[in-house]
């Protein structure tokens, strides 16, 4: 199923059981760029769906999904590279940096799996590496009301779940090469996890919530 359709039927979809709210999405710029965001729940992905315009996305998907009736197609529709979470998938990053070199949307969240807590984990350094490597910018994304718990919950009560995805600042990563990389790949990780936090309202932010970053970019 081409893509244009798949997101048309996400929106419709999304518009019956959800009241979304997408603040700032103006200031996702054309070109090359990595859109960050936390991840909270299997819905996490057709938001970000329902509010791009663009069709031109690079996007990894958990390898379990492949067979998914939804996921499945949503996935085969944006011809997603499958992942294998569990171990060094170095195929599907090659993949990816291919990918990125042509050129699009690359769409990740830098914690590489939902969030049991409902409030964010600490960020892998996947994000970091793959901006830092092809001088994409990152756009961080705040996302709220995705939780699967939330949403399942409502469906049972016939209610629309309120859900919000906010954009927050578009910046870049810089890492040095030789001695101090992986402290700086780490350093940009945090980055890029505070920008999203500070986002986030406070009971969201998980891990990050006591980051003195955070404060100085919520007073930004």
């Amino acid at each position: 199923m081409k893509y244009k359709t798949i997101r048309s039927l996400v929106r419709f979809v999304m518009n019956i059981i959800a009241d979304v709210e997408v603040v700032g999405i103006d200031k996702l710029p054309h070109g090359n760029v990595i859109l960050a965001a936390n991840h909270l729940g299997r819905l996490d992905t057709a938001v970000l769906i329902y509010a791009l315009e663009r069709e031109d996305l690079i996007m990894a998907v958990a390898e379990k999904y492949k067979d998914h009736p939804i996921f499945g197609a949503i996935g085969r529709s944006v011809n997603a590279i499958w992942l294998n979470r569990f171990e060094a998938d170095f195929s599907a990053l090659r993949e990816i940096l291919a990918r990125m070199q042509k050129g699009g949307l690359m769409v990740i969240a830098p914690e590489g799996t939902r969030s049991k807590t409902e409030s964010l984990q600490e960020g892998k350094m996947g994000a970091a590496f793959l901006a830092s490597k092809s001088g994409y910018p990152v756009l961080p994304i705040a996302l709220t009301g995705t939780e699967d718990r939330g949403i399942i919950s409502n469906l049972k009560r016939f209610r629309r779940s309120k859900i919000k995805a906010v954009a927050g600042d578009l910046f870049y990563i810089e890492i040095p090469k030789g001695k101090g990389r992986e402290e700086a790949m780490r350093s940009a990780t945090d980055e890029i996890m505070c920008q999203i936090a500070a986002k986030l309202p406070e009971s969201y932010r998980g891990f990050y919530k006591d980051y003195p970053r955070v404060r100085e970019l919520e007073q930004k």
